[in-house]
């Protein structure tokens, strides 16, 4: 198959790909879309930018046109579940594109927003809701929103609903879902956790691998530094001097390291923003907007919203710091290569990463070249260091975060490096400590689906 008229689409849906400058399917679309056209449910295994979106939203814009319905008030017919805000923006936001010549409604639902304009949005109906779990159990429990009448349901990034600690949401929402329905599951990676849901949830499915599980993209051209932790920082700078990096992707382990870093490179003239779960929804989304069109050269990120970065022209991605779980670099790094660009990734390892480095080739199954350091000799290093201390931005003051009762915490730090329920709404940890390797944290949940607790509403709502 070389063009997607070969797939069967209904032709406002090739009259849109045109449109959008689509040429040709990519392997997970021709292998995915004739299996979802004929109903079979499907087990999807592709990583990071190979195009699974359009794998699933083409067919299921096809079956709407097909079967013309509208959806009942307070219902939809396709669910898509989605593990971050960005995400779930990229995916509703590519059903817009898809369906632009089709009356197909969609929206999307997710926390750190007002949920009174979710509710009014899915109040009289819509055909395809785009979710993360946390504030779709949220509409749920209001009882804004009904699953009753699903006919397809979209489970994306399987493995980061995984990390972060979604699955037990994801089998709540199962269990309000009719029994009869199309089950489309696709997952960068396949540990035996993510298996076993998908086990649970298909029925005869067909299954479409387009990469070996793990593997990193071809075209990216990767490479690590060795640096002492207290160099990063001026070795960072250092490569930045580099014209060659016209709009990179730097990745910080912790919410608190990525503002360091943005502290950092404005100080030593470099233009920044990070994204993370502390900032506000506006934040964040002002941030993609100008790192979209290009006003922003880099955006400095933490593993959270390393899926939701969909942005074509990024020419490097750094990592500052080595994720703790391997499987986090390779979709870090496929923020790069996109649309069938090159790219690069560079790795800047310190004294204390070594364990994650091995972790990290022994998955991608090769070495990563060493490098030089730009900085120079290890004299240059230490003198780049004794500049950079020198020129230390000032950290900001901490403020004290009132508690429930109206005093205030000493310390506004929250526990475990996890995200708060404050500007941003509440998000899972971004350190590694995830809920599901460390089940002794999470707190208890009682009730049906239809009563989610809020002491559970930090986790939930990112």
């Amino acid at each position: 198959m070389t063009n997607f008229a070969d797939l069967g689409l209904a032709a406002p849906l090739l009259k849109a790909l045109a449109a959008e400058g689509y040429e040709s399917p990519t392997p997970i679309q021709q292998g995915a879309i004739p299996h979802v056209l004929a109903g079979h449910d499907l087990l999807g295994v592709a990583q990071t930018g190979t195009g699974k979106t359009a794998a699933f939203a083409l067919p299921i814009l096809n079956h709407l046109q097909k079967i013309n319905r509208r959806a009942s008030p307070k219902a939809c017919r396709v669910l898509v579940l989605s593990p971050t805000r960005e995400l779930a923006s990229q995916i509703q936001a590519n059903f817009t594109g898809y369906a632009q010549f089709m009356r197909v409604t969609s929206t999307v639902v997710f926390g750190g927003v007002p949920v009174n304009r979710q509710v009014r949005a899915v109040a009289g109906g819509v055909d395809v809701v785009v979710a993360t779990p946390g504030r779709l159990l949220d509409l749920i429990s209001q009882k804004a929103l009904t699953l009753n009448e699903i006919e397809i349901l979209v489970l994306d990034e399987a493995d980061r609903m995984l990390d972060m600690g979604f699955v037990r949401d994801i089998r709540r929402l199962l269990a309000v879902m009719p029994p009869r329905r199309q089950n489309l599951f696709f997952s960068a990676t396949m540990p035996p956790e993510i298996a076993d849901l998908a086990g649970s949830m298909l029925t005869n499915p067909k299954q479409v691998a387009v990469t070996p599980v793990a593997s990193t993209v071809d075209r990216i051209q990767q490479g690590l530094i060795l640096v002492p932790n207290r160099a990063k920082q001026a070795t960072l700078h250092k490569l930045l001097e580099d014209a060659s990096i016209a709009r990179a992707v730097v990745f910080s382990r912790t919410k608190h390291g990525a503002d360091r870093i943005v502290r950092h490179l404005e100080s030593a003239g470099f233009s920044a923003a990070a994204i993370h779960g502390n900032k506000s929804q506006n934040a964040r989304e002002r941030a993609m907007a100008s790192f979209r069109d290009g006003s922003l050269r880099l955006l400095i990120a933490t593993d959270i919203a390393a899926r939701g970065i969909d942005v074509d022209g990024v020419t490097h991605v750094i990592n500052f710091d080595l994720p703790n779980i391997a499987e986090s670099y390779v979709h870090r790094i496929g923020r790069t290569a996109r649309a069938g660009a090159d790219g690069i990734a560079v790795s800047l390892v310190g004294e204390d990463e070594r364990g994650d480095l091995r972790g990290i080739e022994r998955l991608i199954r090769r070495q990563i070249p060493v490098l030089p350091n730009p900085l120079g000799d290890q004299a240059a290093v230490a003198a780049a260091v004794q500049v950079a201390e020198a020129n230390k931005p000032k950290e900001p003051a901490r403020q004290p975060r009132p508690d429930r009762s109206g005093g205030h915490h000493r310390g506004a730090a929250p526990g475990r490096g996890g995200e708060r329920h404050g500007a941003g709404g509440g998000r899972p940890a971004e350190n590694g400590q995830n809920r599901r390797r460390n089940p002794a944290g999470r707190p208890k949940r009682t009730g049906a689906p239809g009563q989610a607790q809020s002491a559970n509403q930090g986790r939930r709502d990112h």
